[in-house]
């Protein structure tokens, strides 16, 4: 059987699945274009999948030695929502944080959350003491969740910003997840109402400023994205045809390895999985060697995972010697895979379809994609505009679109864009305007719809897969009483894709090492922050015609002396 045009498969599944049929929405005074029989929240969404999920009979979630079916999950979910509401009076617009590494307390809290119109926190689980205050008083949060590790960073803050600390670990020193659920029988949904504009989660992403910034997700955004998915999952039969259409397909089954607080877990794998009728095997940790045991025994078909994790379970695998049969797709999302590892997955796993993704925390995740044979014919590329909501624009330094083939900003427009950064207007304003988000990429479109981008307008370290603002690194370093001045930048590195390197001015008469400023920074930054790679002068870093410091001739000359191409 021929298989349809990319262009075809989507034109027949838009014209024959009513559940992507399409209509107009207007957000804020700005029309889009929507899906209009989806469901219209995030609680919606859990009970509509109900029925792909097995009528809730079908086994969920997999966690260590925990499991759960789908009627259990939701079933803990909404005993979660009556905890909220009635110990804790959360109302609609609430805002409730999570601090954890993960685990299914945190996709029950993320739901329940949401559930009763509320909006969740998410705080990066790697974050210091002040770091977490930061994104604590920027939301004004006072009900957290928190695990063992992350308790112990937030107690120094519990008196100071009048927080309730829930635990969810062993050392619960304040009340108890489990003992709140224990006490807690009602099962049944909540009914309180929820706008499908107002906020379901804040995320933070980092930026060109020091401070993160808090990305305002709303239900309508969310569940658009998870549609979007969906008409690709549904037009890819059309292209490539099984051999055999009357074979019985296997369940689908993800596997959920990167942070739960970054939306290339929340969205495309958690999110996705409920209407996909998927289980989702869920790590606390990445193990190469675990995740390879757990796709042969869970029978995994979607791995999705930042660029080296897909290398380390290719080295694991072969190391091992497993094969996992079971991979349909190998995705890479978060940062933009080294197109040499394209072709030795596509070697190493040749029943699996090697995918990447592109998006953004600030577009639900939703964005481009590109897999199969055209991904591995144009390594280097990002991939097509996932339809059919989403517009694209090129624009060059003017605000005005550039020619097809030639290099501008991507400047994207569609329902999954963020509501706002919160508390900064500025920000917003100069990142959104009538619908239209500038996401800071550079790239081109050529004839054929591939988008290949080629550098980012933005300063910013994409470490496996994690987004580090040059200026919050500058900011940390600066409090160091030898750095007169610094700069930062992505150092290239084989596994993670990027590392934190910096250049620093020393003060005259003092002088720093690398360990030295490795130990100052460890209560100021994550750790995944910190400078791998040190240059230290004596005398100005270099400045460019406007004066200031010449980032990307300082970067081209550190990495020189590292023998490496920038």
């Amino acid at each position: 059987m021929t298989g349809l045009t990319y262009e075809e498969a989507v034109k027949h599944i838009l014209n024959t699945e009513a559940i992507f049929e399409t209509t107009t929405a207007q957000v804020a005074g700005v029309n889009f274009r929507v899906f209009k029989n989806i469901p219209t929240d995030l609680r919606a969404l859990l009970q509509a999948s109900r029925e792909p999920q097995d009528d809730g009979k079908a086994e969920y979630l997999v966690f260590q030695n925990q499991r759960y079916s789908y009627d259990a999950f939701c079933n803990d979910i909404n005993k979660m929502t009556h905890v909220l509401q009635d110990r804790f009076g959360i109302k609609p617009r609430d805002r409730v944080a999570v601090a954890m590494s993960n685990c299914p307390e945190l996709l029950i809290l993320m739901m329940a959350i949401s559930s009763i119109g509320a909006t969740c926190v998410f705080l990066n689980a790697w974050w210091t003491t002040e770091e977490l205050r930061y994104a604590l008083q920027d939301t004004d949060a006072k009900v957290v969740f928190a695990d063992d590790t992350r308790s112990k960073r937030l107690q120094p803050l519990q008196d100071e910003l009048e927080l309730t600390l829930i635990g969810t670990g062993h050392a619960q020193p304040h009340p108890s997840f489990d003992d709140l659920m224990q006490v807690e029988t009602r099962t049944e949904w909540p009914t309180v109402d929820i706008d499908p504009d107002s906020d379901f989660a804040i995320m933070y992403s980092s930026g060109t400023t020091s401070d993160p910034k808090g990305v305002a997700l709303t239900h309508r955004g969310a569940v658009n994205a998870v549609f979007t998915w969906l008409v690709q999952a549904a037009i890819a039969p059309l292209i490539n045809p099984p051999d055999d259409p009357n074979a019985e397909k296997p369940r689908p089954v993800t596997m959920i390895t990167t942070p739960l607080f970054h939306v290339t877990a929340t969205h495309p794998g958690f999110l996705l999985s409920l209407p996909a009728g998927a289980k989702v095997v869920l790590m606390d940790k990445w193990d190469a060697d675990t995740a390879v045991n757990l796709i042969e025994s869970e029978g995994v078909t979607r791995f999705v995972g930042v660029p080296t994790q897909s290398a380390d379970i290719q080295l694991a695998a072969q190391k091992n010697g497993k094969r996992l049969e079971t991979l349909a797709q190998v995705v890479a999302g978060g940062a933009k895979r080294p197109a040499a590892q394209v072709g030795d997955l596509a070697q190493a796993f040749p029943l699996a379809e090697i995918a990447t993704g592109w998006g953004m925390t600030e577009t639900n995740a939703i964005g481009i994609g590109l897999s199969g044979a055209d991904y591995v014919a144009q390594p280097g590329a990002a991939g097509r505009l996932f339809p059919p909501l989403q517009e694209m624009l090129f624009l060059d330094d003017d605000g005005q679109p550039v020619a097809q083939g030639e290099v501008g900003e991507m400047t994207v427009k569609s329902p999954c864009n963020m509501r706002c950064y919160i508390n900064k207007l500025d920000e917003t304003s100069q990142a959104m305007q009538d619908g239209w988000f500038k996401t800071g990429d550079l790239g081109y479109i050529d004839s054929d719809g591939i988008i290949t981008i080629v550098d980012r307008k933005k300063n910013i370290i994409i470490r496996g897969g994690e987004n580090i603002a040059c200026l919050d690194v500058e900011g940390a370093l600066h409090q160091h009483p030898a750095i007169l001045e610094s700069c930062a930048f992505p150092v290239p590195h084989e596994r993670l894709g990027e590392v934190v390197g910096a250049a620093v001015q020393t003060r005259s008469g003092m002088t720093i090492t690398l360990e030295d400023l490795s130990e100052f920074l460890s209560t100021r930054i994550a750790r995944f922050k910190t400078p791998e790679h040190l240059w230290i002068q004596t005398t100005p870093l270099p400045r460019g015609a406007t004066d200031k410091i010449d980032r990307r001739a300082l970067r081209s000359q550190c990495i020189a002396e590292l023998g490496l191409n920038t």
